[in-house]
């Protein structure tokens, strides 16, 4: 991908970290338009938060660089403070005070005058559903309401990029819709998110580009269409009602997987228009008409699996120590 500096809300080069003997991030690269979701995938202890962590000056990279928001990282650290709003895995609410306290708080943070503040934070109350939750303690909210609470408290700055570390972790599945409708509107609204996750339905509804990080390094990069396409397997599945039907097209069709139980054909293909096209041609040609056609291709879990050597779950990747000799970019 080929953007202009002003075009990109983040940009890094590079960027490294190790503790001791362990490297962390090992000379990173990606870039991140603005009002787009980008997605860093990994299995725990991949780096996700650490990449993070730098890309919002809480830590210091040893090596690299990056600009948020056309700011240097380093040189104008106040700078891309001001651009960016950070919410991570675990809740920054303050459980004693009410919702609304917990947003004017952040108001008077971000230095607004008191008018102003007591209107942009009930216009995020409405906005994210805690009118009728805001004049009671945040220890009483849900597990979902404290995290609507908590990007409700990121946004009262205004900021041009947020951090969203692992933000549904914990949540429900409602809740965790809930979410991802919320962070469209954001990116609606031409707002940039960063998102990690270890969710990879998470990523494939809403991020635009994603990269997986494995042991310190970016080893796939592309849209969720693209790095489905890196890893075999995909294929058109053929099924019949008619024996002899079946029969035919097992005997006439050249690489297939037969299963005679379920009269099944299963013919590898990459799942593009043009294939289905051919395979819908020559069963035309044949005079032969399968009952059913369904076209399978390879989902984020068979990428997370190849990638990084874990099996993805719905809930919780694995940590992992395997290296993933080649990086495959899709550009």
């Amino acid at each position: 991908m080929t953007s202009t500096d002003h075009e990109l809300a983040i940009a890094a080069t590079g960027l490294r970290k190790a503790y001791g003997d362990k490297t962390v991030l090992d000379g990173i690269d990606f870039q991140v338009p603005a009002g787009t979701v980008f997605s860093l995938l990994g299995p725990n202890g991949a780096g996700k938060t650490t990449a993070v962590n730098i890309l919002s000056t809480l830590i210091s990279a040893d090596g690299g660089e990056a600009r948020i928001g056309g700011h240097d990282l380093v040189a104008e650290a106040q700078a891309v403070r001001a651009a960016i709003g950070v919410t991570g895995q675990f809740s920054a609410v303050d459980g004693l005070i009410t919702g609304e306290e917990n947003m004017l708080l952040m108001a008077d943070l971000h230095h607004l005058p008191r008018a102003e503040g007591r209107r942009v934070v009930a216009e995020l109350l409405e906005r994210f559903d805690l009118v009728e939750a805001a004049k009671k303690a945040a220890s009483t909210y849900s597990g979902g309401m404290k995290r609507r609470l908590d990007i409700a408290m990121t946004l009262v700055g205004s900021p041009r990029v947020i951090f969203l570390d692992e933000p549904t972790t914990g949540l429900d599945p409602r809740s965790r819709h809930t979410m991802w409708q919320i962070i469209r509107e954001l990116v609606a609204g031409g707002t940039t998110v960063f998102l990690t996750t270890q969710y990879l339905e998470e990523a494939d509804q809403l991020a635009d580009r994603i990269a997986v990080l494995n042991g310190g390094r970016i080893v796939a990069e592309g849209s969720a269409e693209e790095l489905k396409r890196l890893v075999p397997g995909g294929h058109v599945r053929l099924r019949f009602t008619d024996p002899v039907t079946y029969e035919q097209a097992a005997t006439a069709l050249r690489e297939t997987t037969r299963d005679d139980e379920a009269l099944t054909l299963q013919i590898p293909s990459g799942g593009s228009q043009r294939e289905l096209r051919a395979i819908l041609d020559w069963l035309d040609a044949a005079g032969i008409e399968a009952d059913e056609l369904s076209v399978h291709t390879p989902d984020l879990d068979d990428v997370f699996f190849a990638l990084t050597g874990s099996p993805a779950a719905t809930d919780t990747a694995t940590d992992t120590d395997t290296a993933v000799t080649a990086k495959e970019t899709v550009r």
